[in-house]
């Protein structure tokens, strides 16, 4: 007797057999199938494979999203996404019809008879919808039986499941899936586009599906209500994301103008800002030049941050937020100059 995971893939197999072989590929990125599916001139998707920096499949996430947007502009449909974290998994959503596409492991589809699914995306995705939505499906299917043979999706695969390993000592051709925004947004700060592509290392492993436990979210680590005060709404969204997040530390550099800091120095300054805040650095460089340091180097700013920690600092008039440990924003900008030198080490300029 065959099983229902089986069943379910069977059909999936014979229905993209079907769509491809009726039409050849060149027409499979224009048919009318993938216009004609799907009800509404958006399609709702949730990712639900709950992968973040810390997973070994974290980057699975970002792999998903860019051929969905490629799917949907095939498709000629607007898109809605959104990332499942811990704790959610947005089945009943699809279910009930009020999210029309999810992403899945395939271990999970196959626990649920009513989905059909796609065959595999990346290394262990798979793309599902109601099973009462056939033609959905076809579409799906065919599509990606069609985009997986084009170059496009070769470089998709090599830039998201290449991984970076940071001791390599072979050279490479790329740091990260998304290069190409972060040299684009590193010229906005007049920057080394690998030291930004190492504070994005060092915030989500390139992984748009992380989220600390304060709320800071995706590839930059951005806080909503920053975010919002710079106009970005979508923290998913890689572009967005590294955009709301350079024009953060485009702000905080642009504080440093007026001092007389070298360049590096306004970028180590501006690193421990994002990690910090403003204010916190602001009280450590006054409190260094009343001890008769140089406000002006990390170094000598750095000295003076170990009694930011005790209780009589409470008691100096140019510390204004009180007591500030300081271990984690040491530490932040020393790796972040650690992964930047490896970086400049593997990959080209």
């Amino acid at each position: 007797m065959v099983s229902t995971r089986t069943r379910r893939y069977i059909i999936a197999i014979v229905l993209t057999f079907i769509a491809v072989t009726a039409i050849d590929r060149a027409r499979v990125m224009e048919s009318s199938e993938s216009k004609e599916s799907f009800d509404s001139q958006e399609i709702k998707c949730a990712i639900v494979l709950e992968n973040d920096m810390y997973s070994n499949d974290g980057l699975n996430t970002g792999f998903n999203y860019e051929l969905l947007n490629q799917f949907a502009k095939t498709a000629g449909r607007d898109l809605k996404i959104v990332t499942a974290h811990k704790g959610e998994n947005y089945l009943d959503s699809l279910k009930e019809g009020t999210v029309d596409l999810a992403v899945l492991p395939p271990s999970v589809a196959e626990d649920h008879d009513e989905l059909m699914v796609s065959i595999k995306t990346g290394d262990n995705s798979v793309w599902a919808v109601r099973k009462e939505n056939p033609n959905d499906i076809m579409a799906i299917s065919s599509w990606i039986s069609y985009y997986e043979k084009t170059p496009e999706y070769s470089d998709a695969r090599e830039r998201f499941f290449n991984a970076y390993d940071p001791h390599a000592k072979s050279k490479s051709s790329h740091i990260s899936p998304y290069d190409s925004l972060i040299r684009k947004y590193a010229g906005v700060l007049g920057w080394d586009w690998r030291m930004l592509a190492a504070v994005i290392y060092q915030e989500s492993r390139f992984s748009i599906n992380s989220r600390s436990g304060r709320g800071a979210a995706g590839l930059m680590q951005v806080m909503p209500s920053t975010a919002e005060y710079y106009g970005i709404n979508d923290l998913t969204d890689p572009e967005e994301n590294i955009k709301v997040g350079t024009m953060h530390l485009e702000r905080l550099q642009e504080m440093f103008d007026d001092e007389d800091m070298d360049s590096k120095e306004k970028v180590l300054f501006t690193l421990a800002s994002y990690n910090a805040g403003e204010g916190r650095i602001a009280d450590c460089r006054a409190l260094a030049s009343v001890r008769g340091l140089d406000k002006n180097k990390w170094e000598e700013v750095v000295q003076v941050i170990p009694e930011m920690r005790i209780d009589s600092i409470l008691k100096e008039e140019c510390v204004r937020l009180g007591k500030f440990q300081g271990h984690e924003t040491i530490s932040y900008v020393d790796s972040i100059l650690n992964i930047y030198s490896r970086f400049c080490a593997i990959c080209p300029a």
